[in-house]
Parts: structure tokens; C-alpha cells; sequence
């Protein structure tokens, strides 16, 4: 199993559209996937026509076990996409109270990782979206992956965004001695404005090789996409968009045989 976290500190920068196109991609090829929200504002689990506000189980089930994970849990929680191959593990608005509730709890931050431990012979992929804030979730999140995506639109105050979301990262991978990997990856590109032209040049020169050297550029089929709750490359495998997750899949994959090797 091949876990992918996709998180950035901002909202609205691509996170589960990235997730959902690379997870459509994956199923596409006949991969096993599973696609996690632990977004309390569940737009990936809206995406798919599940109400985040009143679906009867979701990822915050797996929070109420004093740290431990039921065997049997997680795959009951586990639903079905427009997708073949291509399964969601969605959130609720419960979510948002997790902090609180679990105060002094042990082992809150490893809750994930035993959930996909449980899961590991199900699924070839999981792919995580997260709440655009540091707390337990992301943490969940962080510790669970092997790799992670930052999507950051490609626009100035997106950029302050990502300056946080880079020192989250680094406390991170110190506070748990981690090897997580990590590809930042430019979205909502428009190569006709100079705003867009300039933002995706401060982000190379700032990060420099972390930076996946092309960009996703604006698609107006992600929205028709969401719209219709499928998958981007069922709707249309030809735009500019999906070609550039593809481009985007292989780098993924070859950086992480790279690392591996």
C-alpha cells in the first residue's frame, strides 16, 4: 500500500481536486484506491454527493476508541464512488470537534496509521485530503504517509500559505524523526496573467527542486467534474488539466522508486 497525504495550511488551493484526479487515474488503471477525507468541511465527501453533515459514519468514528482501532472498524465505514475501483472513507462536520474531545488522550496521532494498517492488503493506494490546519488531523495524516503533496495556487498570498505550511512540515518530520517525502505542486496556473507567471517563479526559486517543474493550469472541466461528482478523467481524459496530473502521477512515481532505490 502506497499512502499520499495532500495537504497546505490554505484553503482553496487544490487539495481535493488533486486527490480526486490522481485517485481517478490510479482506479483508471485497475489500482485499488482509497480516498480519505479528514477535512471537517468534507468537500471531498461532497464531491462524491455524500452530506458531510449528516452521514451516519465517517473518519470520525475511528477517533472514539481511546486511541485504539477496532479490527473490524474501518471497513465498514468505508463507501462506495461513481468510480469502479475507486472507494471514499469520508468526513463529517464532527470532525471539527476532535480537538477538544481528545485532550489527554494517548496515541491520538497514530489513529490513521492503525486504521490503513488494518486496511493494507485491501487497497494499492490511499490518498488522504486534509484539513487546512495544523491540529490532530493533519498530524493523523503526516505520520501516516509515505509521501506528501502540497498543492499551492500560483498566486502571491498563496505563497504565505505555503511559508507555513513548509515550517509545519519541518517541525514535523523533526518531532517524529520521519522520512516523509514531499513534492510541492504549483495548481490554478494561467500562463496569460503576469501574476500567475510570477508566482510560480517565486515558488521555483524559493523551493527550488521540492517544486514539481510543471504546473496544473486552470481547467473549467474540474468544475463540471465536481459538478457531476465524477472523477475528472471520466469526464473528459484530454484537457490540459488531467494530462498534467498524469505528468504530475509519473513524477510522483519516479521520485518514490528514486528514494526507494
Amino acid at each position: 500500500m502506497r499512502i499520499w497525504a495532500i495537504a497546505n495550511q490554505k484553503g482553496g488551493v487544490g487539495k481535493t481536486t488533486t486527490t480526486v484526479a490522481l485517485g481517478g487515474l490510479l482506479a483508471k488503471e485497475g489500482k485499488r484506491v482509497l480516498l480519505m477525507d479528514l477535512d471537517p468541511h468534507g468537500s471531498l465527501t461532497s464531491y462524491f454527493k455524500y452530506d458531510p453533515d449528516t452521514i451516519e459514519h465517517s473518519a470520525f468514528d475511528l477517533f472514539l476508541h481511546q486511541g485504539k482501532v477496532p479490527e473490524d472498524l474501518p471497513a465498514t465505514l468505508i463507501v462506495k464512488t461513481s468510480m469502479p475501483g475507486l472507494k471514499l472513507l469520508p468526513a463529517s462536520t464532527a470532525l471539527a470537534t476532535l480537538e477538544r474531545r481528545m485532550v489527554g488522550v494517548d496515541g491520538m496521532g497514530l489513529i490513521i496509521s492503525r486504521a490503513l494498517a488494518i486496511l493494507w492488503d485491501e487497497f494499492d493506494y490511499v490518498l488522504i485530503d486534509n484539513t487546512p490546519s495544523l491540529g490532530v488531523l493533519m498530524i493523523n495524516s503526516l505520520a501516516a504517509s509515505q509521501h506528501l503533496m502540497v498543492p499551492v495556487q500560483t498566486e502571491f498570498l498563496a505563497l504565505k500559505g505555503l511559508e507555513r505550511m513548509m515550517h509545519t512540515l519541518d517541525m514535523v518530520i523533526k518531532s517524529q524523526k520521519s522520512k516523509l517525502t514531499y513534492t510541492i505542486i504549483p495548481t490554478m496556473f494561467d500562463r496569460r496573467t503576469q501574476a500567475s507567471v510570477q508566482s510560480l517563479r517565486a515558488v521555483k526559486q524559493t523551493w527550488g527542486n521540492q517544486v514539481w517543474k510543471y504546473a496544473i493550469p486552470i481547467d473549467t472541466k474540474f468544475r463540471d467534474a465536481s459538478r457531476l461528482g465524477v472523477v475528472p478523467s471520466e469526464l473528459d481524459a484530454s484537457t490540459h488539466g488531467v494530462r498534467a496530473y498524469k505528468k504530475l502521477l509519473e513524477n510522483i512515481r519516479e521520485s518514490e522508486t528514486v528514494n526507494a532505490g
